[in-house]
């Protein structure tokens, strides 16, 4: 049942209201026009509760563009929607095709840093984003009182002499709700082994971030990447306002996962939105992805806090390979991933955030 405009709805009684859902919430696929966006397919949705996200089929179906009732959730880089032709697969490269958005996905033969691994030279956080999906499906229906809104897609990551990983994604949200899903499906349908580096890029944006903003984090320890994340490293956890020439801060998290196996993080803005705060939470099973890297980027105009679950670290394959941590996908081999995403938009569902965190790391903390 549907829960918008203040009480409760069954489908019943709102389609007697409306000639088509669409009058309320819905999924629809578009094309991007405008310059180097041009040919872009995307797919909008509506929910109904004020909450409405841009998917791009022509980028791995990522998640761009996300808002609350006309507050942005993401990060929007200089970039735009850049269309993927433009991707440049050479060394930092990535950057002039990075949109920001509220997910990126990087991955999938190699994630990070760019690195030289056995004679490869591999790019800044491989090409899944720029991969268009193949056989998108985008469709909505009624499950008993609950309107159900969809898009799926497969993403191809192959070569010649090398990988051949097939993902097919879900992402999906209901009408009335402020959150969606994405499930992941990893396959190697070659014949070979071959390396295998996933992270998802989940990028927060003003208003969610501004000054004094906070990353919420069930943190049992935290190891700065390099001498700039040693900068205030004891303020991990939160944001400084736009701050002329910051240098990235990147941090390691040690994280609990709550009894179902989940960790939950969330940044929150606890002045926005009139003094009720303002933000979104990131939940995921940690079996397969059991890294969480915080990627703080505080400088004026690349204004970002980034939660990033992973299987690998971002200092490059060839690091991964050296410390022995690099994983590998074998063939016919499948890893799953279920993310949800939501919107906080009160003191109170901020609270019970903080109470979820520190629920998880109550266990751990006794031992």
């Amino acid at each position: 049942m549907a829960h918008i405009f203040g009480r409760n709805y069954t489908r019943q009684e709102l389609l007697q209201r409306v000639g088509s859902i669409s009058q309320i919430a819905g999924v629809r696929q578009i094309e991007l026009r405008n310059g180097n966006e041009a040919g872009v397919r995307a797919v909008e949705f509506y929910t109904g509760s004020g909450f409405n996200f841009t998917v791009l089929a022509d980028r791995g179906l990522d998640i761009s563009e996300s808002s609350f009732c006309g507050q942005s959730l993401s990060w929007q880089s200089s970039v735009g929607d850049i269309a993927p032709q433009f991707y440049r697969s050479v060394g930092l490269g990535w950057l002039r095709s990075f949109p920001g958005g509220l997910v990126t996905t990087c991955g999938l033969a190699n994630a990070g840093a760019p690195s030289v691994d056995q004679g490869e030279e591999l790019p800044l956080h491989g090409a899944h984003s720029n991969n268009p999906a193949k056989n998108v499906c985008v469709d909505s229906e009624w499950q008993g009182d609950d309107y159900v809104m969809w898009v799926t897609g497969k993403i191809q990551e192959t070569r010649v002499f090398g990988e051949n990983i097939l993902m097919s994604r879900k992402i999906w949200t209901k009408l009335g709700e402020k959150r969606f899903w994405i499930r992941d499906v990893v396959e190697n349908i070659g014949y070979d082994t071959s390396p295998y580096m996933i992270l998802y890029h989940i990028n927060g944006g003003f208003p969610a971030i501004d000054e004094n903003s906070e990353l919420l984090s069930p943190t049992l320890s935290v190891r700065p990447r390099d001498a700039d994340a040693e900068v205030e490293k004891e303020l991990f956890w939160q944001m400084r306002g736009p701050t002329p020439g910051f240098k990235e801060r990147c941090y390691y998290h040690e994280v609990a996962a709550d009894g179902d196996g989940y960790v939950t993080s969330a940044l929150v803005n606890r002045a926005a939105n009139g003094g009720q705060g303002f933000g979104f939470y990131v939940r995921f099973a940690q079996e397969n992805l059991p890294r969480f890297c915080e990627w703080k980027m505080n400088g004026q105009g690349t204004y970002v806090c980034g939660m990033e679950p992973a299987n690998c670290l971002v200092e490059g394959r060839s690091k991964e390979r050296e410390r022995g941590d690099l994983k590998f996908i074998e063939p016919g081999q499948r890893f799953e991933y279920d993310l949800e995403i939501g919107v906080l938009s009160s003191s109170d569902e901020i609270k019970a955030i903080e109470e979820k965190v520190a629920e998880a790391k109550r266990p751990q903390e006794k031992c």
